[in-house]
């Protein structure tokens, strides 16, 4: 099957859809970089690094007279634009974008707001300041419904001039054009009694992006207490299509599917 398409993204996501293995005939008419042979090389670099995910006749295999795409063996940076944490407060894990941000390690005092809105006013109004770990909770895929993209809070902490002082956890979505110390996806969420749910105003809280930690600096005791207390909020929902999905969606951490017989 030949498939028509724009760039890598989308060939992947047919094959894992549809089950199909595609061949490097099925990226001749992609237009990202032409010039490059940008899919073929991509392509040959994940073979020759033995990462067997696709067919690659050695016909397609390019030259290397090209500095665009980096060899496997001269990236860029020597990590990824992303790093996942782990701790007791993402016993699941959480995702951190850290590309460009200047301070890899930072504890500050939680600000906890329970939604994006609540978020957004106190940021605009000036009740943000340097040195604040911003928590924006009950936004996961249950709790939103649907884990909405956390781009207003964001974007007006740059606007506010503290996008290098601050950070922001949410067991939310962020954008790929977010700056700063931001880290999404906690899990579990707080609409199922994760531990974000525990975190009161002013509790003290660790993100070490090199460790690969997100630490709420608290005893273990007092997370028990705190646990024991909670009790979880009535849905935004209680009919129609988010209703359903909020009671069929499971953990950001595997990928909030619906359908927990899917195969993984």
């Amino acid at each position: 099957m030949n498939f028509q398409a724009k760039n890598m993204t989308s060939i992947a996501t047919l094959e894992l859809e549809a089950a199909l293995t595609s061949t490097v005939d099925d990226f001749a008419d992609s237009e990202t970089p032409k010039e490059i042979s940008g899919a073929r090389i991509l392509l040959e670099g994940l073979l020759q690094e033995g990462v067997d995910t696709i067919t690659t006749p050695a016909r397609y295999w390019p030259q290397k007279d090209q500095d665009v795409i980096r060899q496997w063996d001269d990236p860029i940076y020597a990590t990824g634009h992303l790093t996942i944490l782990r701790g007791n407060l993402a016993t699941e894990g959480a995702v951190a974008k850290i590309s460009g941000v200047k301070n890899l390690k930072v504890s500050g005092p939680a600000r906890v707001f329970d939604s994006e809105e609540s978020c957004l006013e106190a940021i605009l109004s000036g009740r943000i300041k340097s040195g604040d770990v911003i928590v924006i909770r009950y936004e996961g895929p249950k709790g939103g419904s649907g884990m909405r993209e956390m781009l207003a809070p964001t974007s007006a902490i740059i606007g506010a001039g503290l996008g290098d002082s601050v950070a922001l956890i949410t067991d939310g979505r962020f954008s790929g054009g977010t700056h700063g110390m931001v880290v999404g996806h906690v899990a579990p969420e707080a609409a199922v009694g994760g531990p974000i749910a525990l975190v009161e105003e002013g509790d003290s809280i660790t993100i070490d992006a090199n460790a690969h930690l997100m630490q709420l600096n608290l005893p273990d005791s007092e997370l028990k207490s705190r646990r024991e207390e909670w009790k979880p909020r009535p849905p935004h929902y209680t009919r129609g299509v988010l209703a359903k999905y909020a009671r069929l969606v499971t953990s950001s951490s595997i990928g909030a599917i619906t359908d927990e017989t899917y195969p993984m």
